[in-house]
């Protein structure tokens, strides 16, 4: 028997449903927000993750997956979203554009070579948004605000925003400094993977969970003690802003992301629910200020965030939040095959005005039909006989309450509205 790749999953049954209704409710906020869809392609030049993302952080360096095509060129799998919206930001001239800030967001798959675990795949599908052309903390706060509104109508309620600041490149290349000659006399007490970093991805180091490198990282020098007045003043603005959103948040001093574009504001959001385990941080970005030049486009500002899916729905079942909505309005079958055809254009009809309808394709008997019915849960049975297309009129049954109830055809839709919608309230 063939099987799927490790690290891969199949999507069907209530998980399946679960994934859509996610995609649909980040849809509706996007639309609020007023932010516009992009997709990039799957694959890229690797060339865009090389100079993106950086070749010393750990997924250019261990986890992308990159092949050579039949013109013998580089590609490389999407394993992060920043990188590819930001090259589509300059190859299609979006920067001429006349709006600011151009906002965009995206649901799409990612890809990284790495140990599967629960919640963490090889294949796994990101939330994201991507602010471009915009340099005012309060964008960053929107931006935050995005994630932090998106698990408050899930109803996740244990969930921590941590926040930080890498200060803009000037703060960030003196601090490096300081930060690596801290960690050059403590080299030998680093961890062997840390010992790596150290001359390809310094502050990396800062959010190592090896046991080893916790008490170097406890003493290591702060970045809030190296930033200029005016990265102070813009992480300054940030809280101020975030205070103003009610948005309660922790400063956290080793928080630095894994890429080496971040710069000022970044941020994970953690699933502080019991159970979880420690792979917990939900979503996490930052202000990336210098990764258009670095691409090869004009000087331009941005921010954005990922969000995966997987650990989101692993957070939803651990706070025990049903997101699957499994129930259909009505049931349509016929008692013989001879009222087949006009049943099945009924159930045509009903969907075309909105109402959600599954039909016996089969031919089941009465005790069948309605047996099908509850396993469907529909919250309504209609039955059409001999009898009924006579009459030019419909057995319809309250699967719950066991009421029936004959209705003319031409007011079957209006029927069908008033009751379903004494149902929901009930329900």
């Amino acid at each position: 028997m063939i099987k799927k790749p490790k690290g891969t999953y199949d999507v069907y049954g209530d998980y399946g449903k679960k994934v859509l209704y996610l995609e649909n409710i980040w849809q509706m906020l996007m639309e609020k927000y007023n932010y516009e869809y992009i997709r990039t392609p799957v694959f890229e030049a690797s060339e865009v993750f090389l100079r993106g993302v950086g070749e010393g952080t750990d997924i250019v360096s261990k986890e992308t997956y990159n092949f050579l095509d039949r013109g013998k060129r580089e590609m490389t799998l999407r394993p992060e979203g920043t990188a590819a919206v930001v090259r589509s930001f300059i190859e299609n001239k979006m920067t001429n554009r006349p709006q600011e800030p151009i906002k965009l967001w995206y649901f799409a798959p990612m890809f990284r070579y790495e140990r599967p675990q629960s919640g963490r795949f090889r294949e796994h599908y990101q939330f994201g948004v991507e602010v471009l052309k915009g340099e005012c903390p309060l964008i960053d706060a929107e931006v935050i605000s995005i994630a932090v509104n998106f698990f408050k109508i899930l109803g996740l309620k244990g969930i921590k925003v941590n926040i930080n600041t890498l200060g803009d490149q000037e703060s960030r290349a003196q601090y490096n400094q300081v930060l690596v000659s801290y960690l050059e006399k403590n080299k030998e007490k680093l961890s062997a993977e840390s010992k790596k970093r150290l001359t390809k991805n310094p502050l990396r180091i800062l959010d190592s969970k090896e046991a080893e490198d916790q008490p170097i990282i406890k003493d290591a020098p702060k970045i809030k003690d190296y930033l200029n007045e005016e990265s102070q003043a813009f992480f300054n603005k940030l809280k101020t802003y975030l205070n103003y959103l009610e948005i309660t948040y922790q400063e956290k001093d080793n928080l630095v992301r894994g890429l080496d574009y971040y710069t000022h504001t970044v941020f994970e959001i953690e699933a502080d629910i019991e159970g979880f385990g420690s792979q917990n941080v939900l979503c996490g970005g930052g202000r990336y200020d210098g990764l258009v030049e670095t691409l090869g486009g004009p000087p331009t500002k941005g921010i954005g965030f990922g969000l995966g899916i997987e650990r989101l729905i692993t957070a939803l079942d651990y706070e025990k939040i049903n997101i699957v909505f499994d129930e259909i309005d009505a049931y349509v079958a016929s008692l013989s095959s001879n009222e087949a055809l006009y049943a099945f254009r009924l159930a045509n009809d009903l969907r075309m005005n909105g109402f959600r309808v599954d039909f016996d394709l089969i031919g089941r008997n009465i005790k069948n039909i309605f047996k099908n019915s509850e396993r469907l849960k529909a919250k309504f049975v209609i039955l059409i006989g001999e009898d009924e297309i006579k009459k030019d009129e419909f057995t319809i049954k309250n699967n719950k309450t066991k009421e029936e109830y004959k209705v003319n055809s031409q007011y079957i839709v209006s029927f069908l509205e008033e009751k379903l919608g004494e149902v929901d309230v009930e329900i």
